[in-house]
């Protein structure tokens, strides 16, 4: 924690290493993060740089008062229900999956089609809870804090979710 207040300390001031040092810690969760949100990795991408462009705009008027990494996800989960307001659907080219070729890649592809569509088929607030348990592996505490929620509404939200992703996978 008091690393982490130093390195926001030296980045106010304009440390250029500090800001890389920043980057380069936190850029693969997000990335992560904003993969499994959005299932196309061109705008996750997008979207993970814009919530690092974000968080630095507003740097001089960040106050370290939690987890900035829990920071950092609450404006990439905004930026992801953003991109969800505006695009619905992300269209899939057959050609785009016949490149492949390869058998197994094929069916990977398949298998993670399935699952992006059953966890896209959850409430914005469903698949928050899904994606930083399951694929971010945060505990449910984390996640609580994350989202600024209670505990007994995550664990509420994660039973709920799971019983309903069941079901999505059934009819995928």
């Amino acid at each position: 924690m008091i690393d982490e207040f130093l390195l926001i300390q030296k980045m106010k001031q304009g440390d250029e290493e500090a800001i890389d040092r920043f980057i380069r810690r936190y850029y693969e969760e997000i990335l992560k993060y904003c993969s499994w949100r959005c299932f196309d990795a061109g705008y996750a991408e997008d979207l993970a740089q814009e919530t690092f462009v974000r968080f630095f705009a507003s740097l001089s008027d960040y106050r370290c008062r939690g987890k900035t990494k829990n920071y950092l996800y609450r404006i990439a989960g905004n930026l992801c229900k953003d991109f969800y307001r505006e695009k619905k659907e992300l269209p899939v080219k057959d050609e785009e999956l016949e490149k492949s070729g390869v058998p197994d890649t094929m069916d990977h592809i398949l298998d993670k089609v399935m699952v992006e569509e059953a966890v896209g088929a959850l409430s914005a607030e469903f698949q928050e809870v899904i994606v930083l348990f399951y694929f971010q592996e945060m505990k449910l505490l984390e996640i609580a804090d994350v989202l600024k929620i209670s505990l007994p509404l995550v664990k509420y939200r994660l039973r709920q979710a799971r019983k309903q992703l069941e079901q999505n996978m059934r009819k995928v």
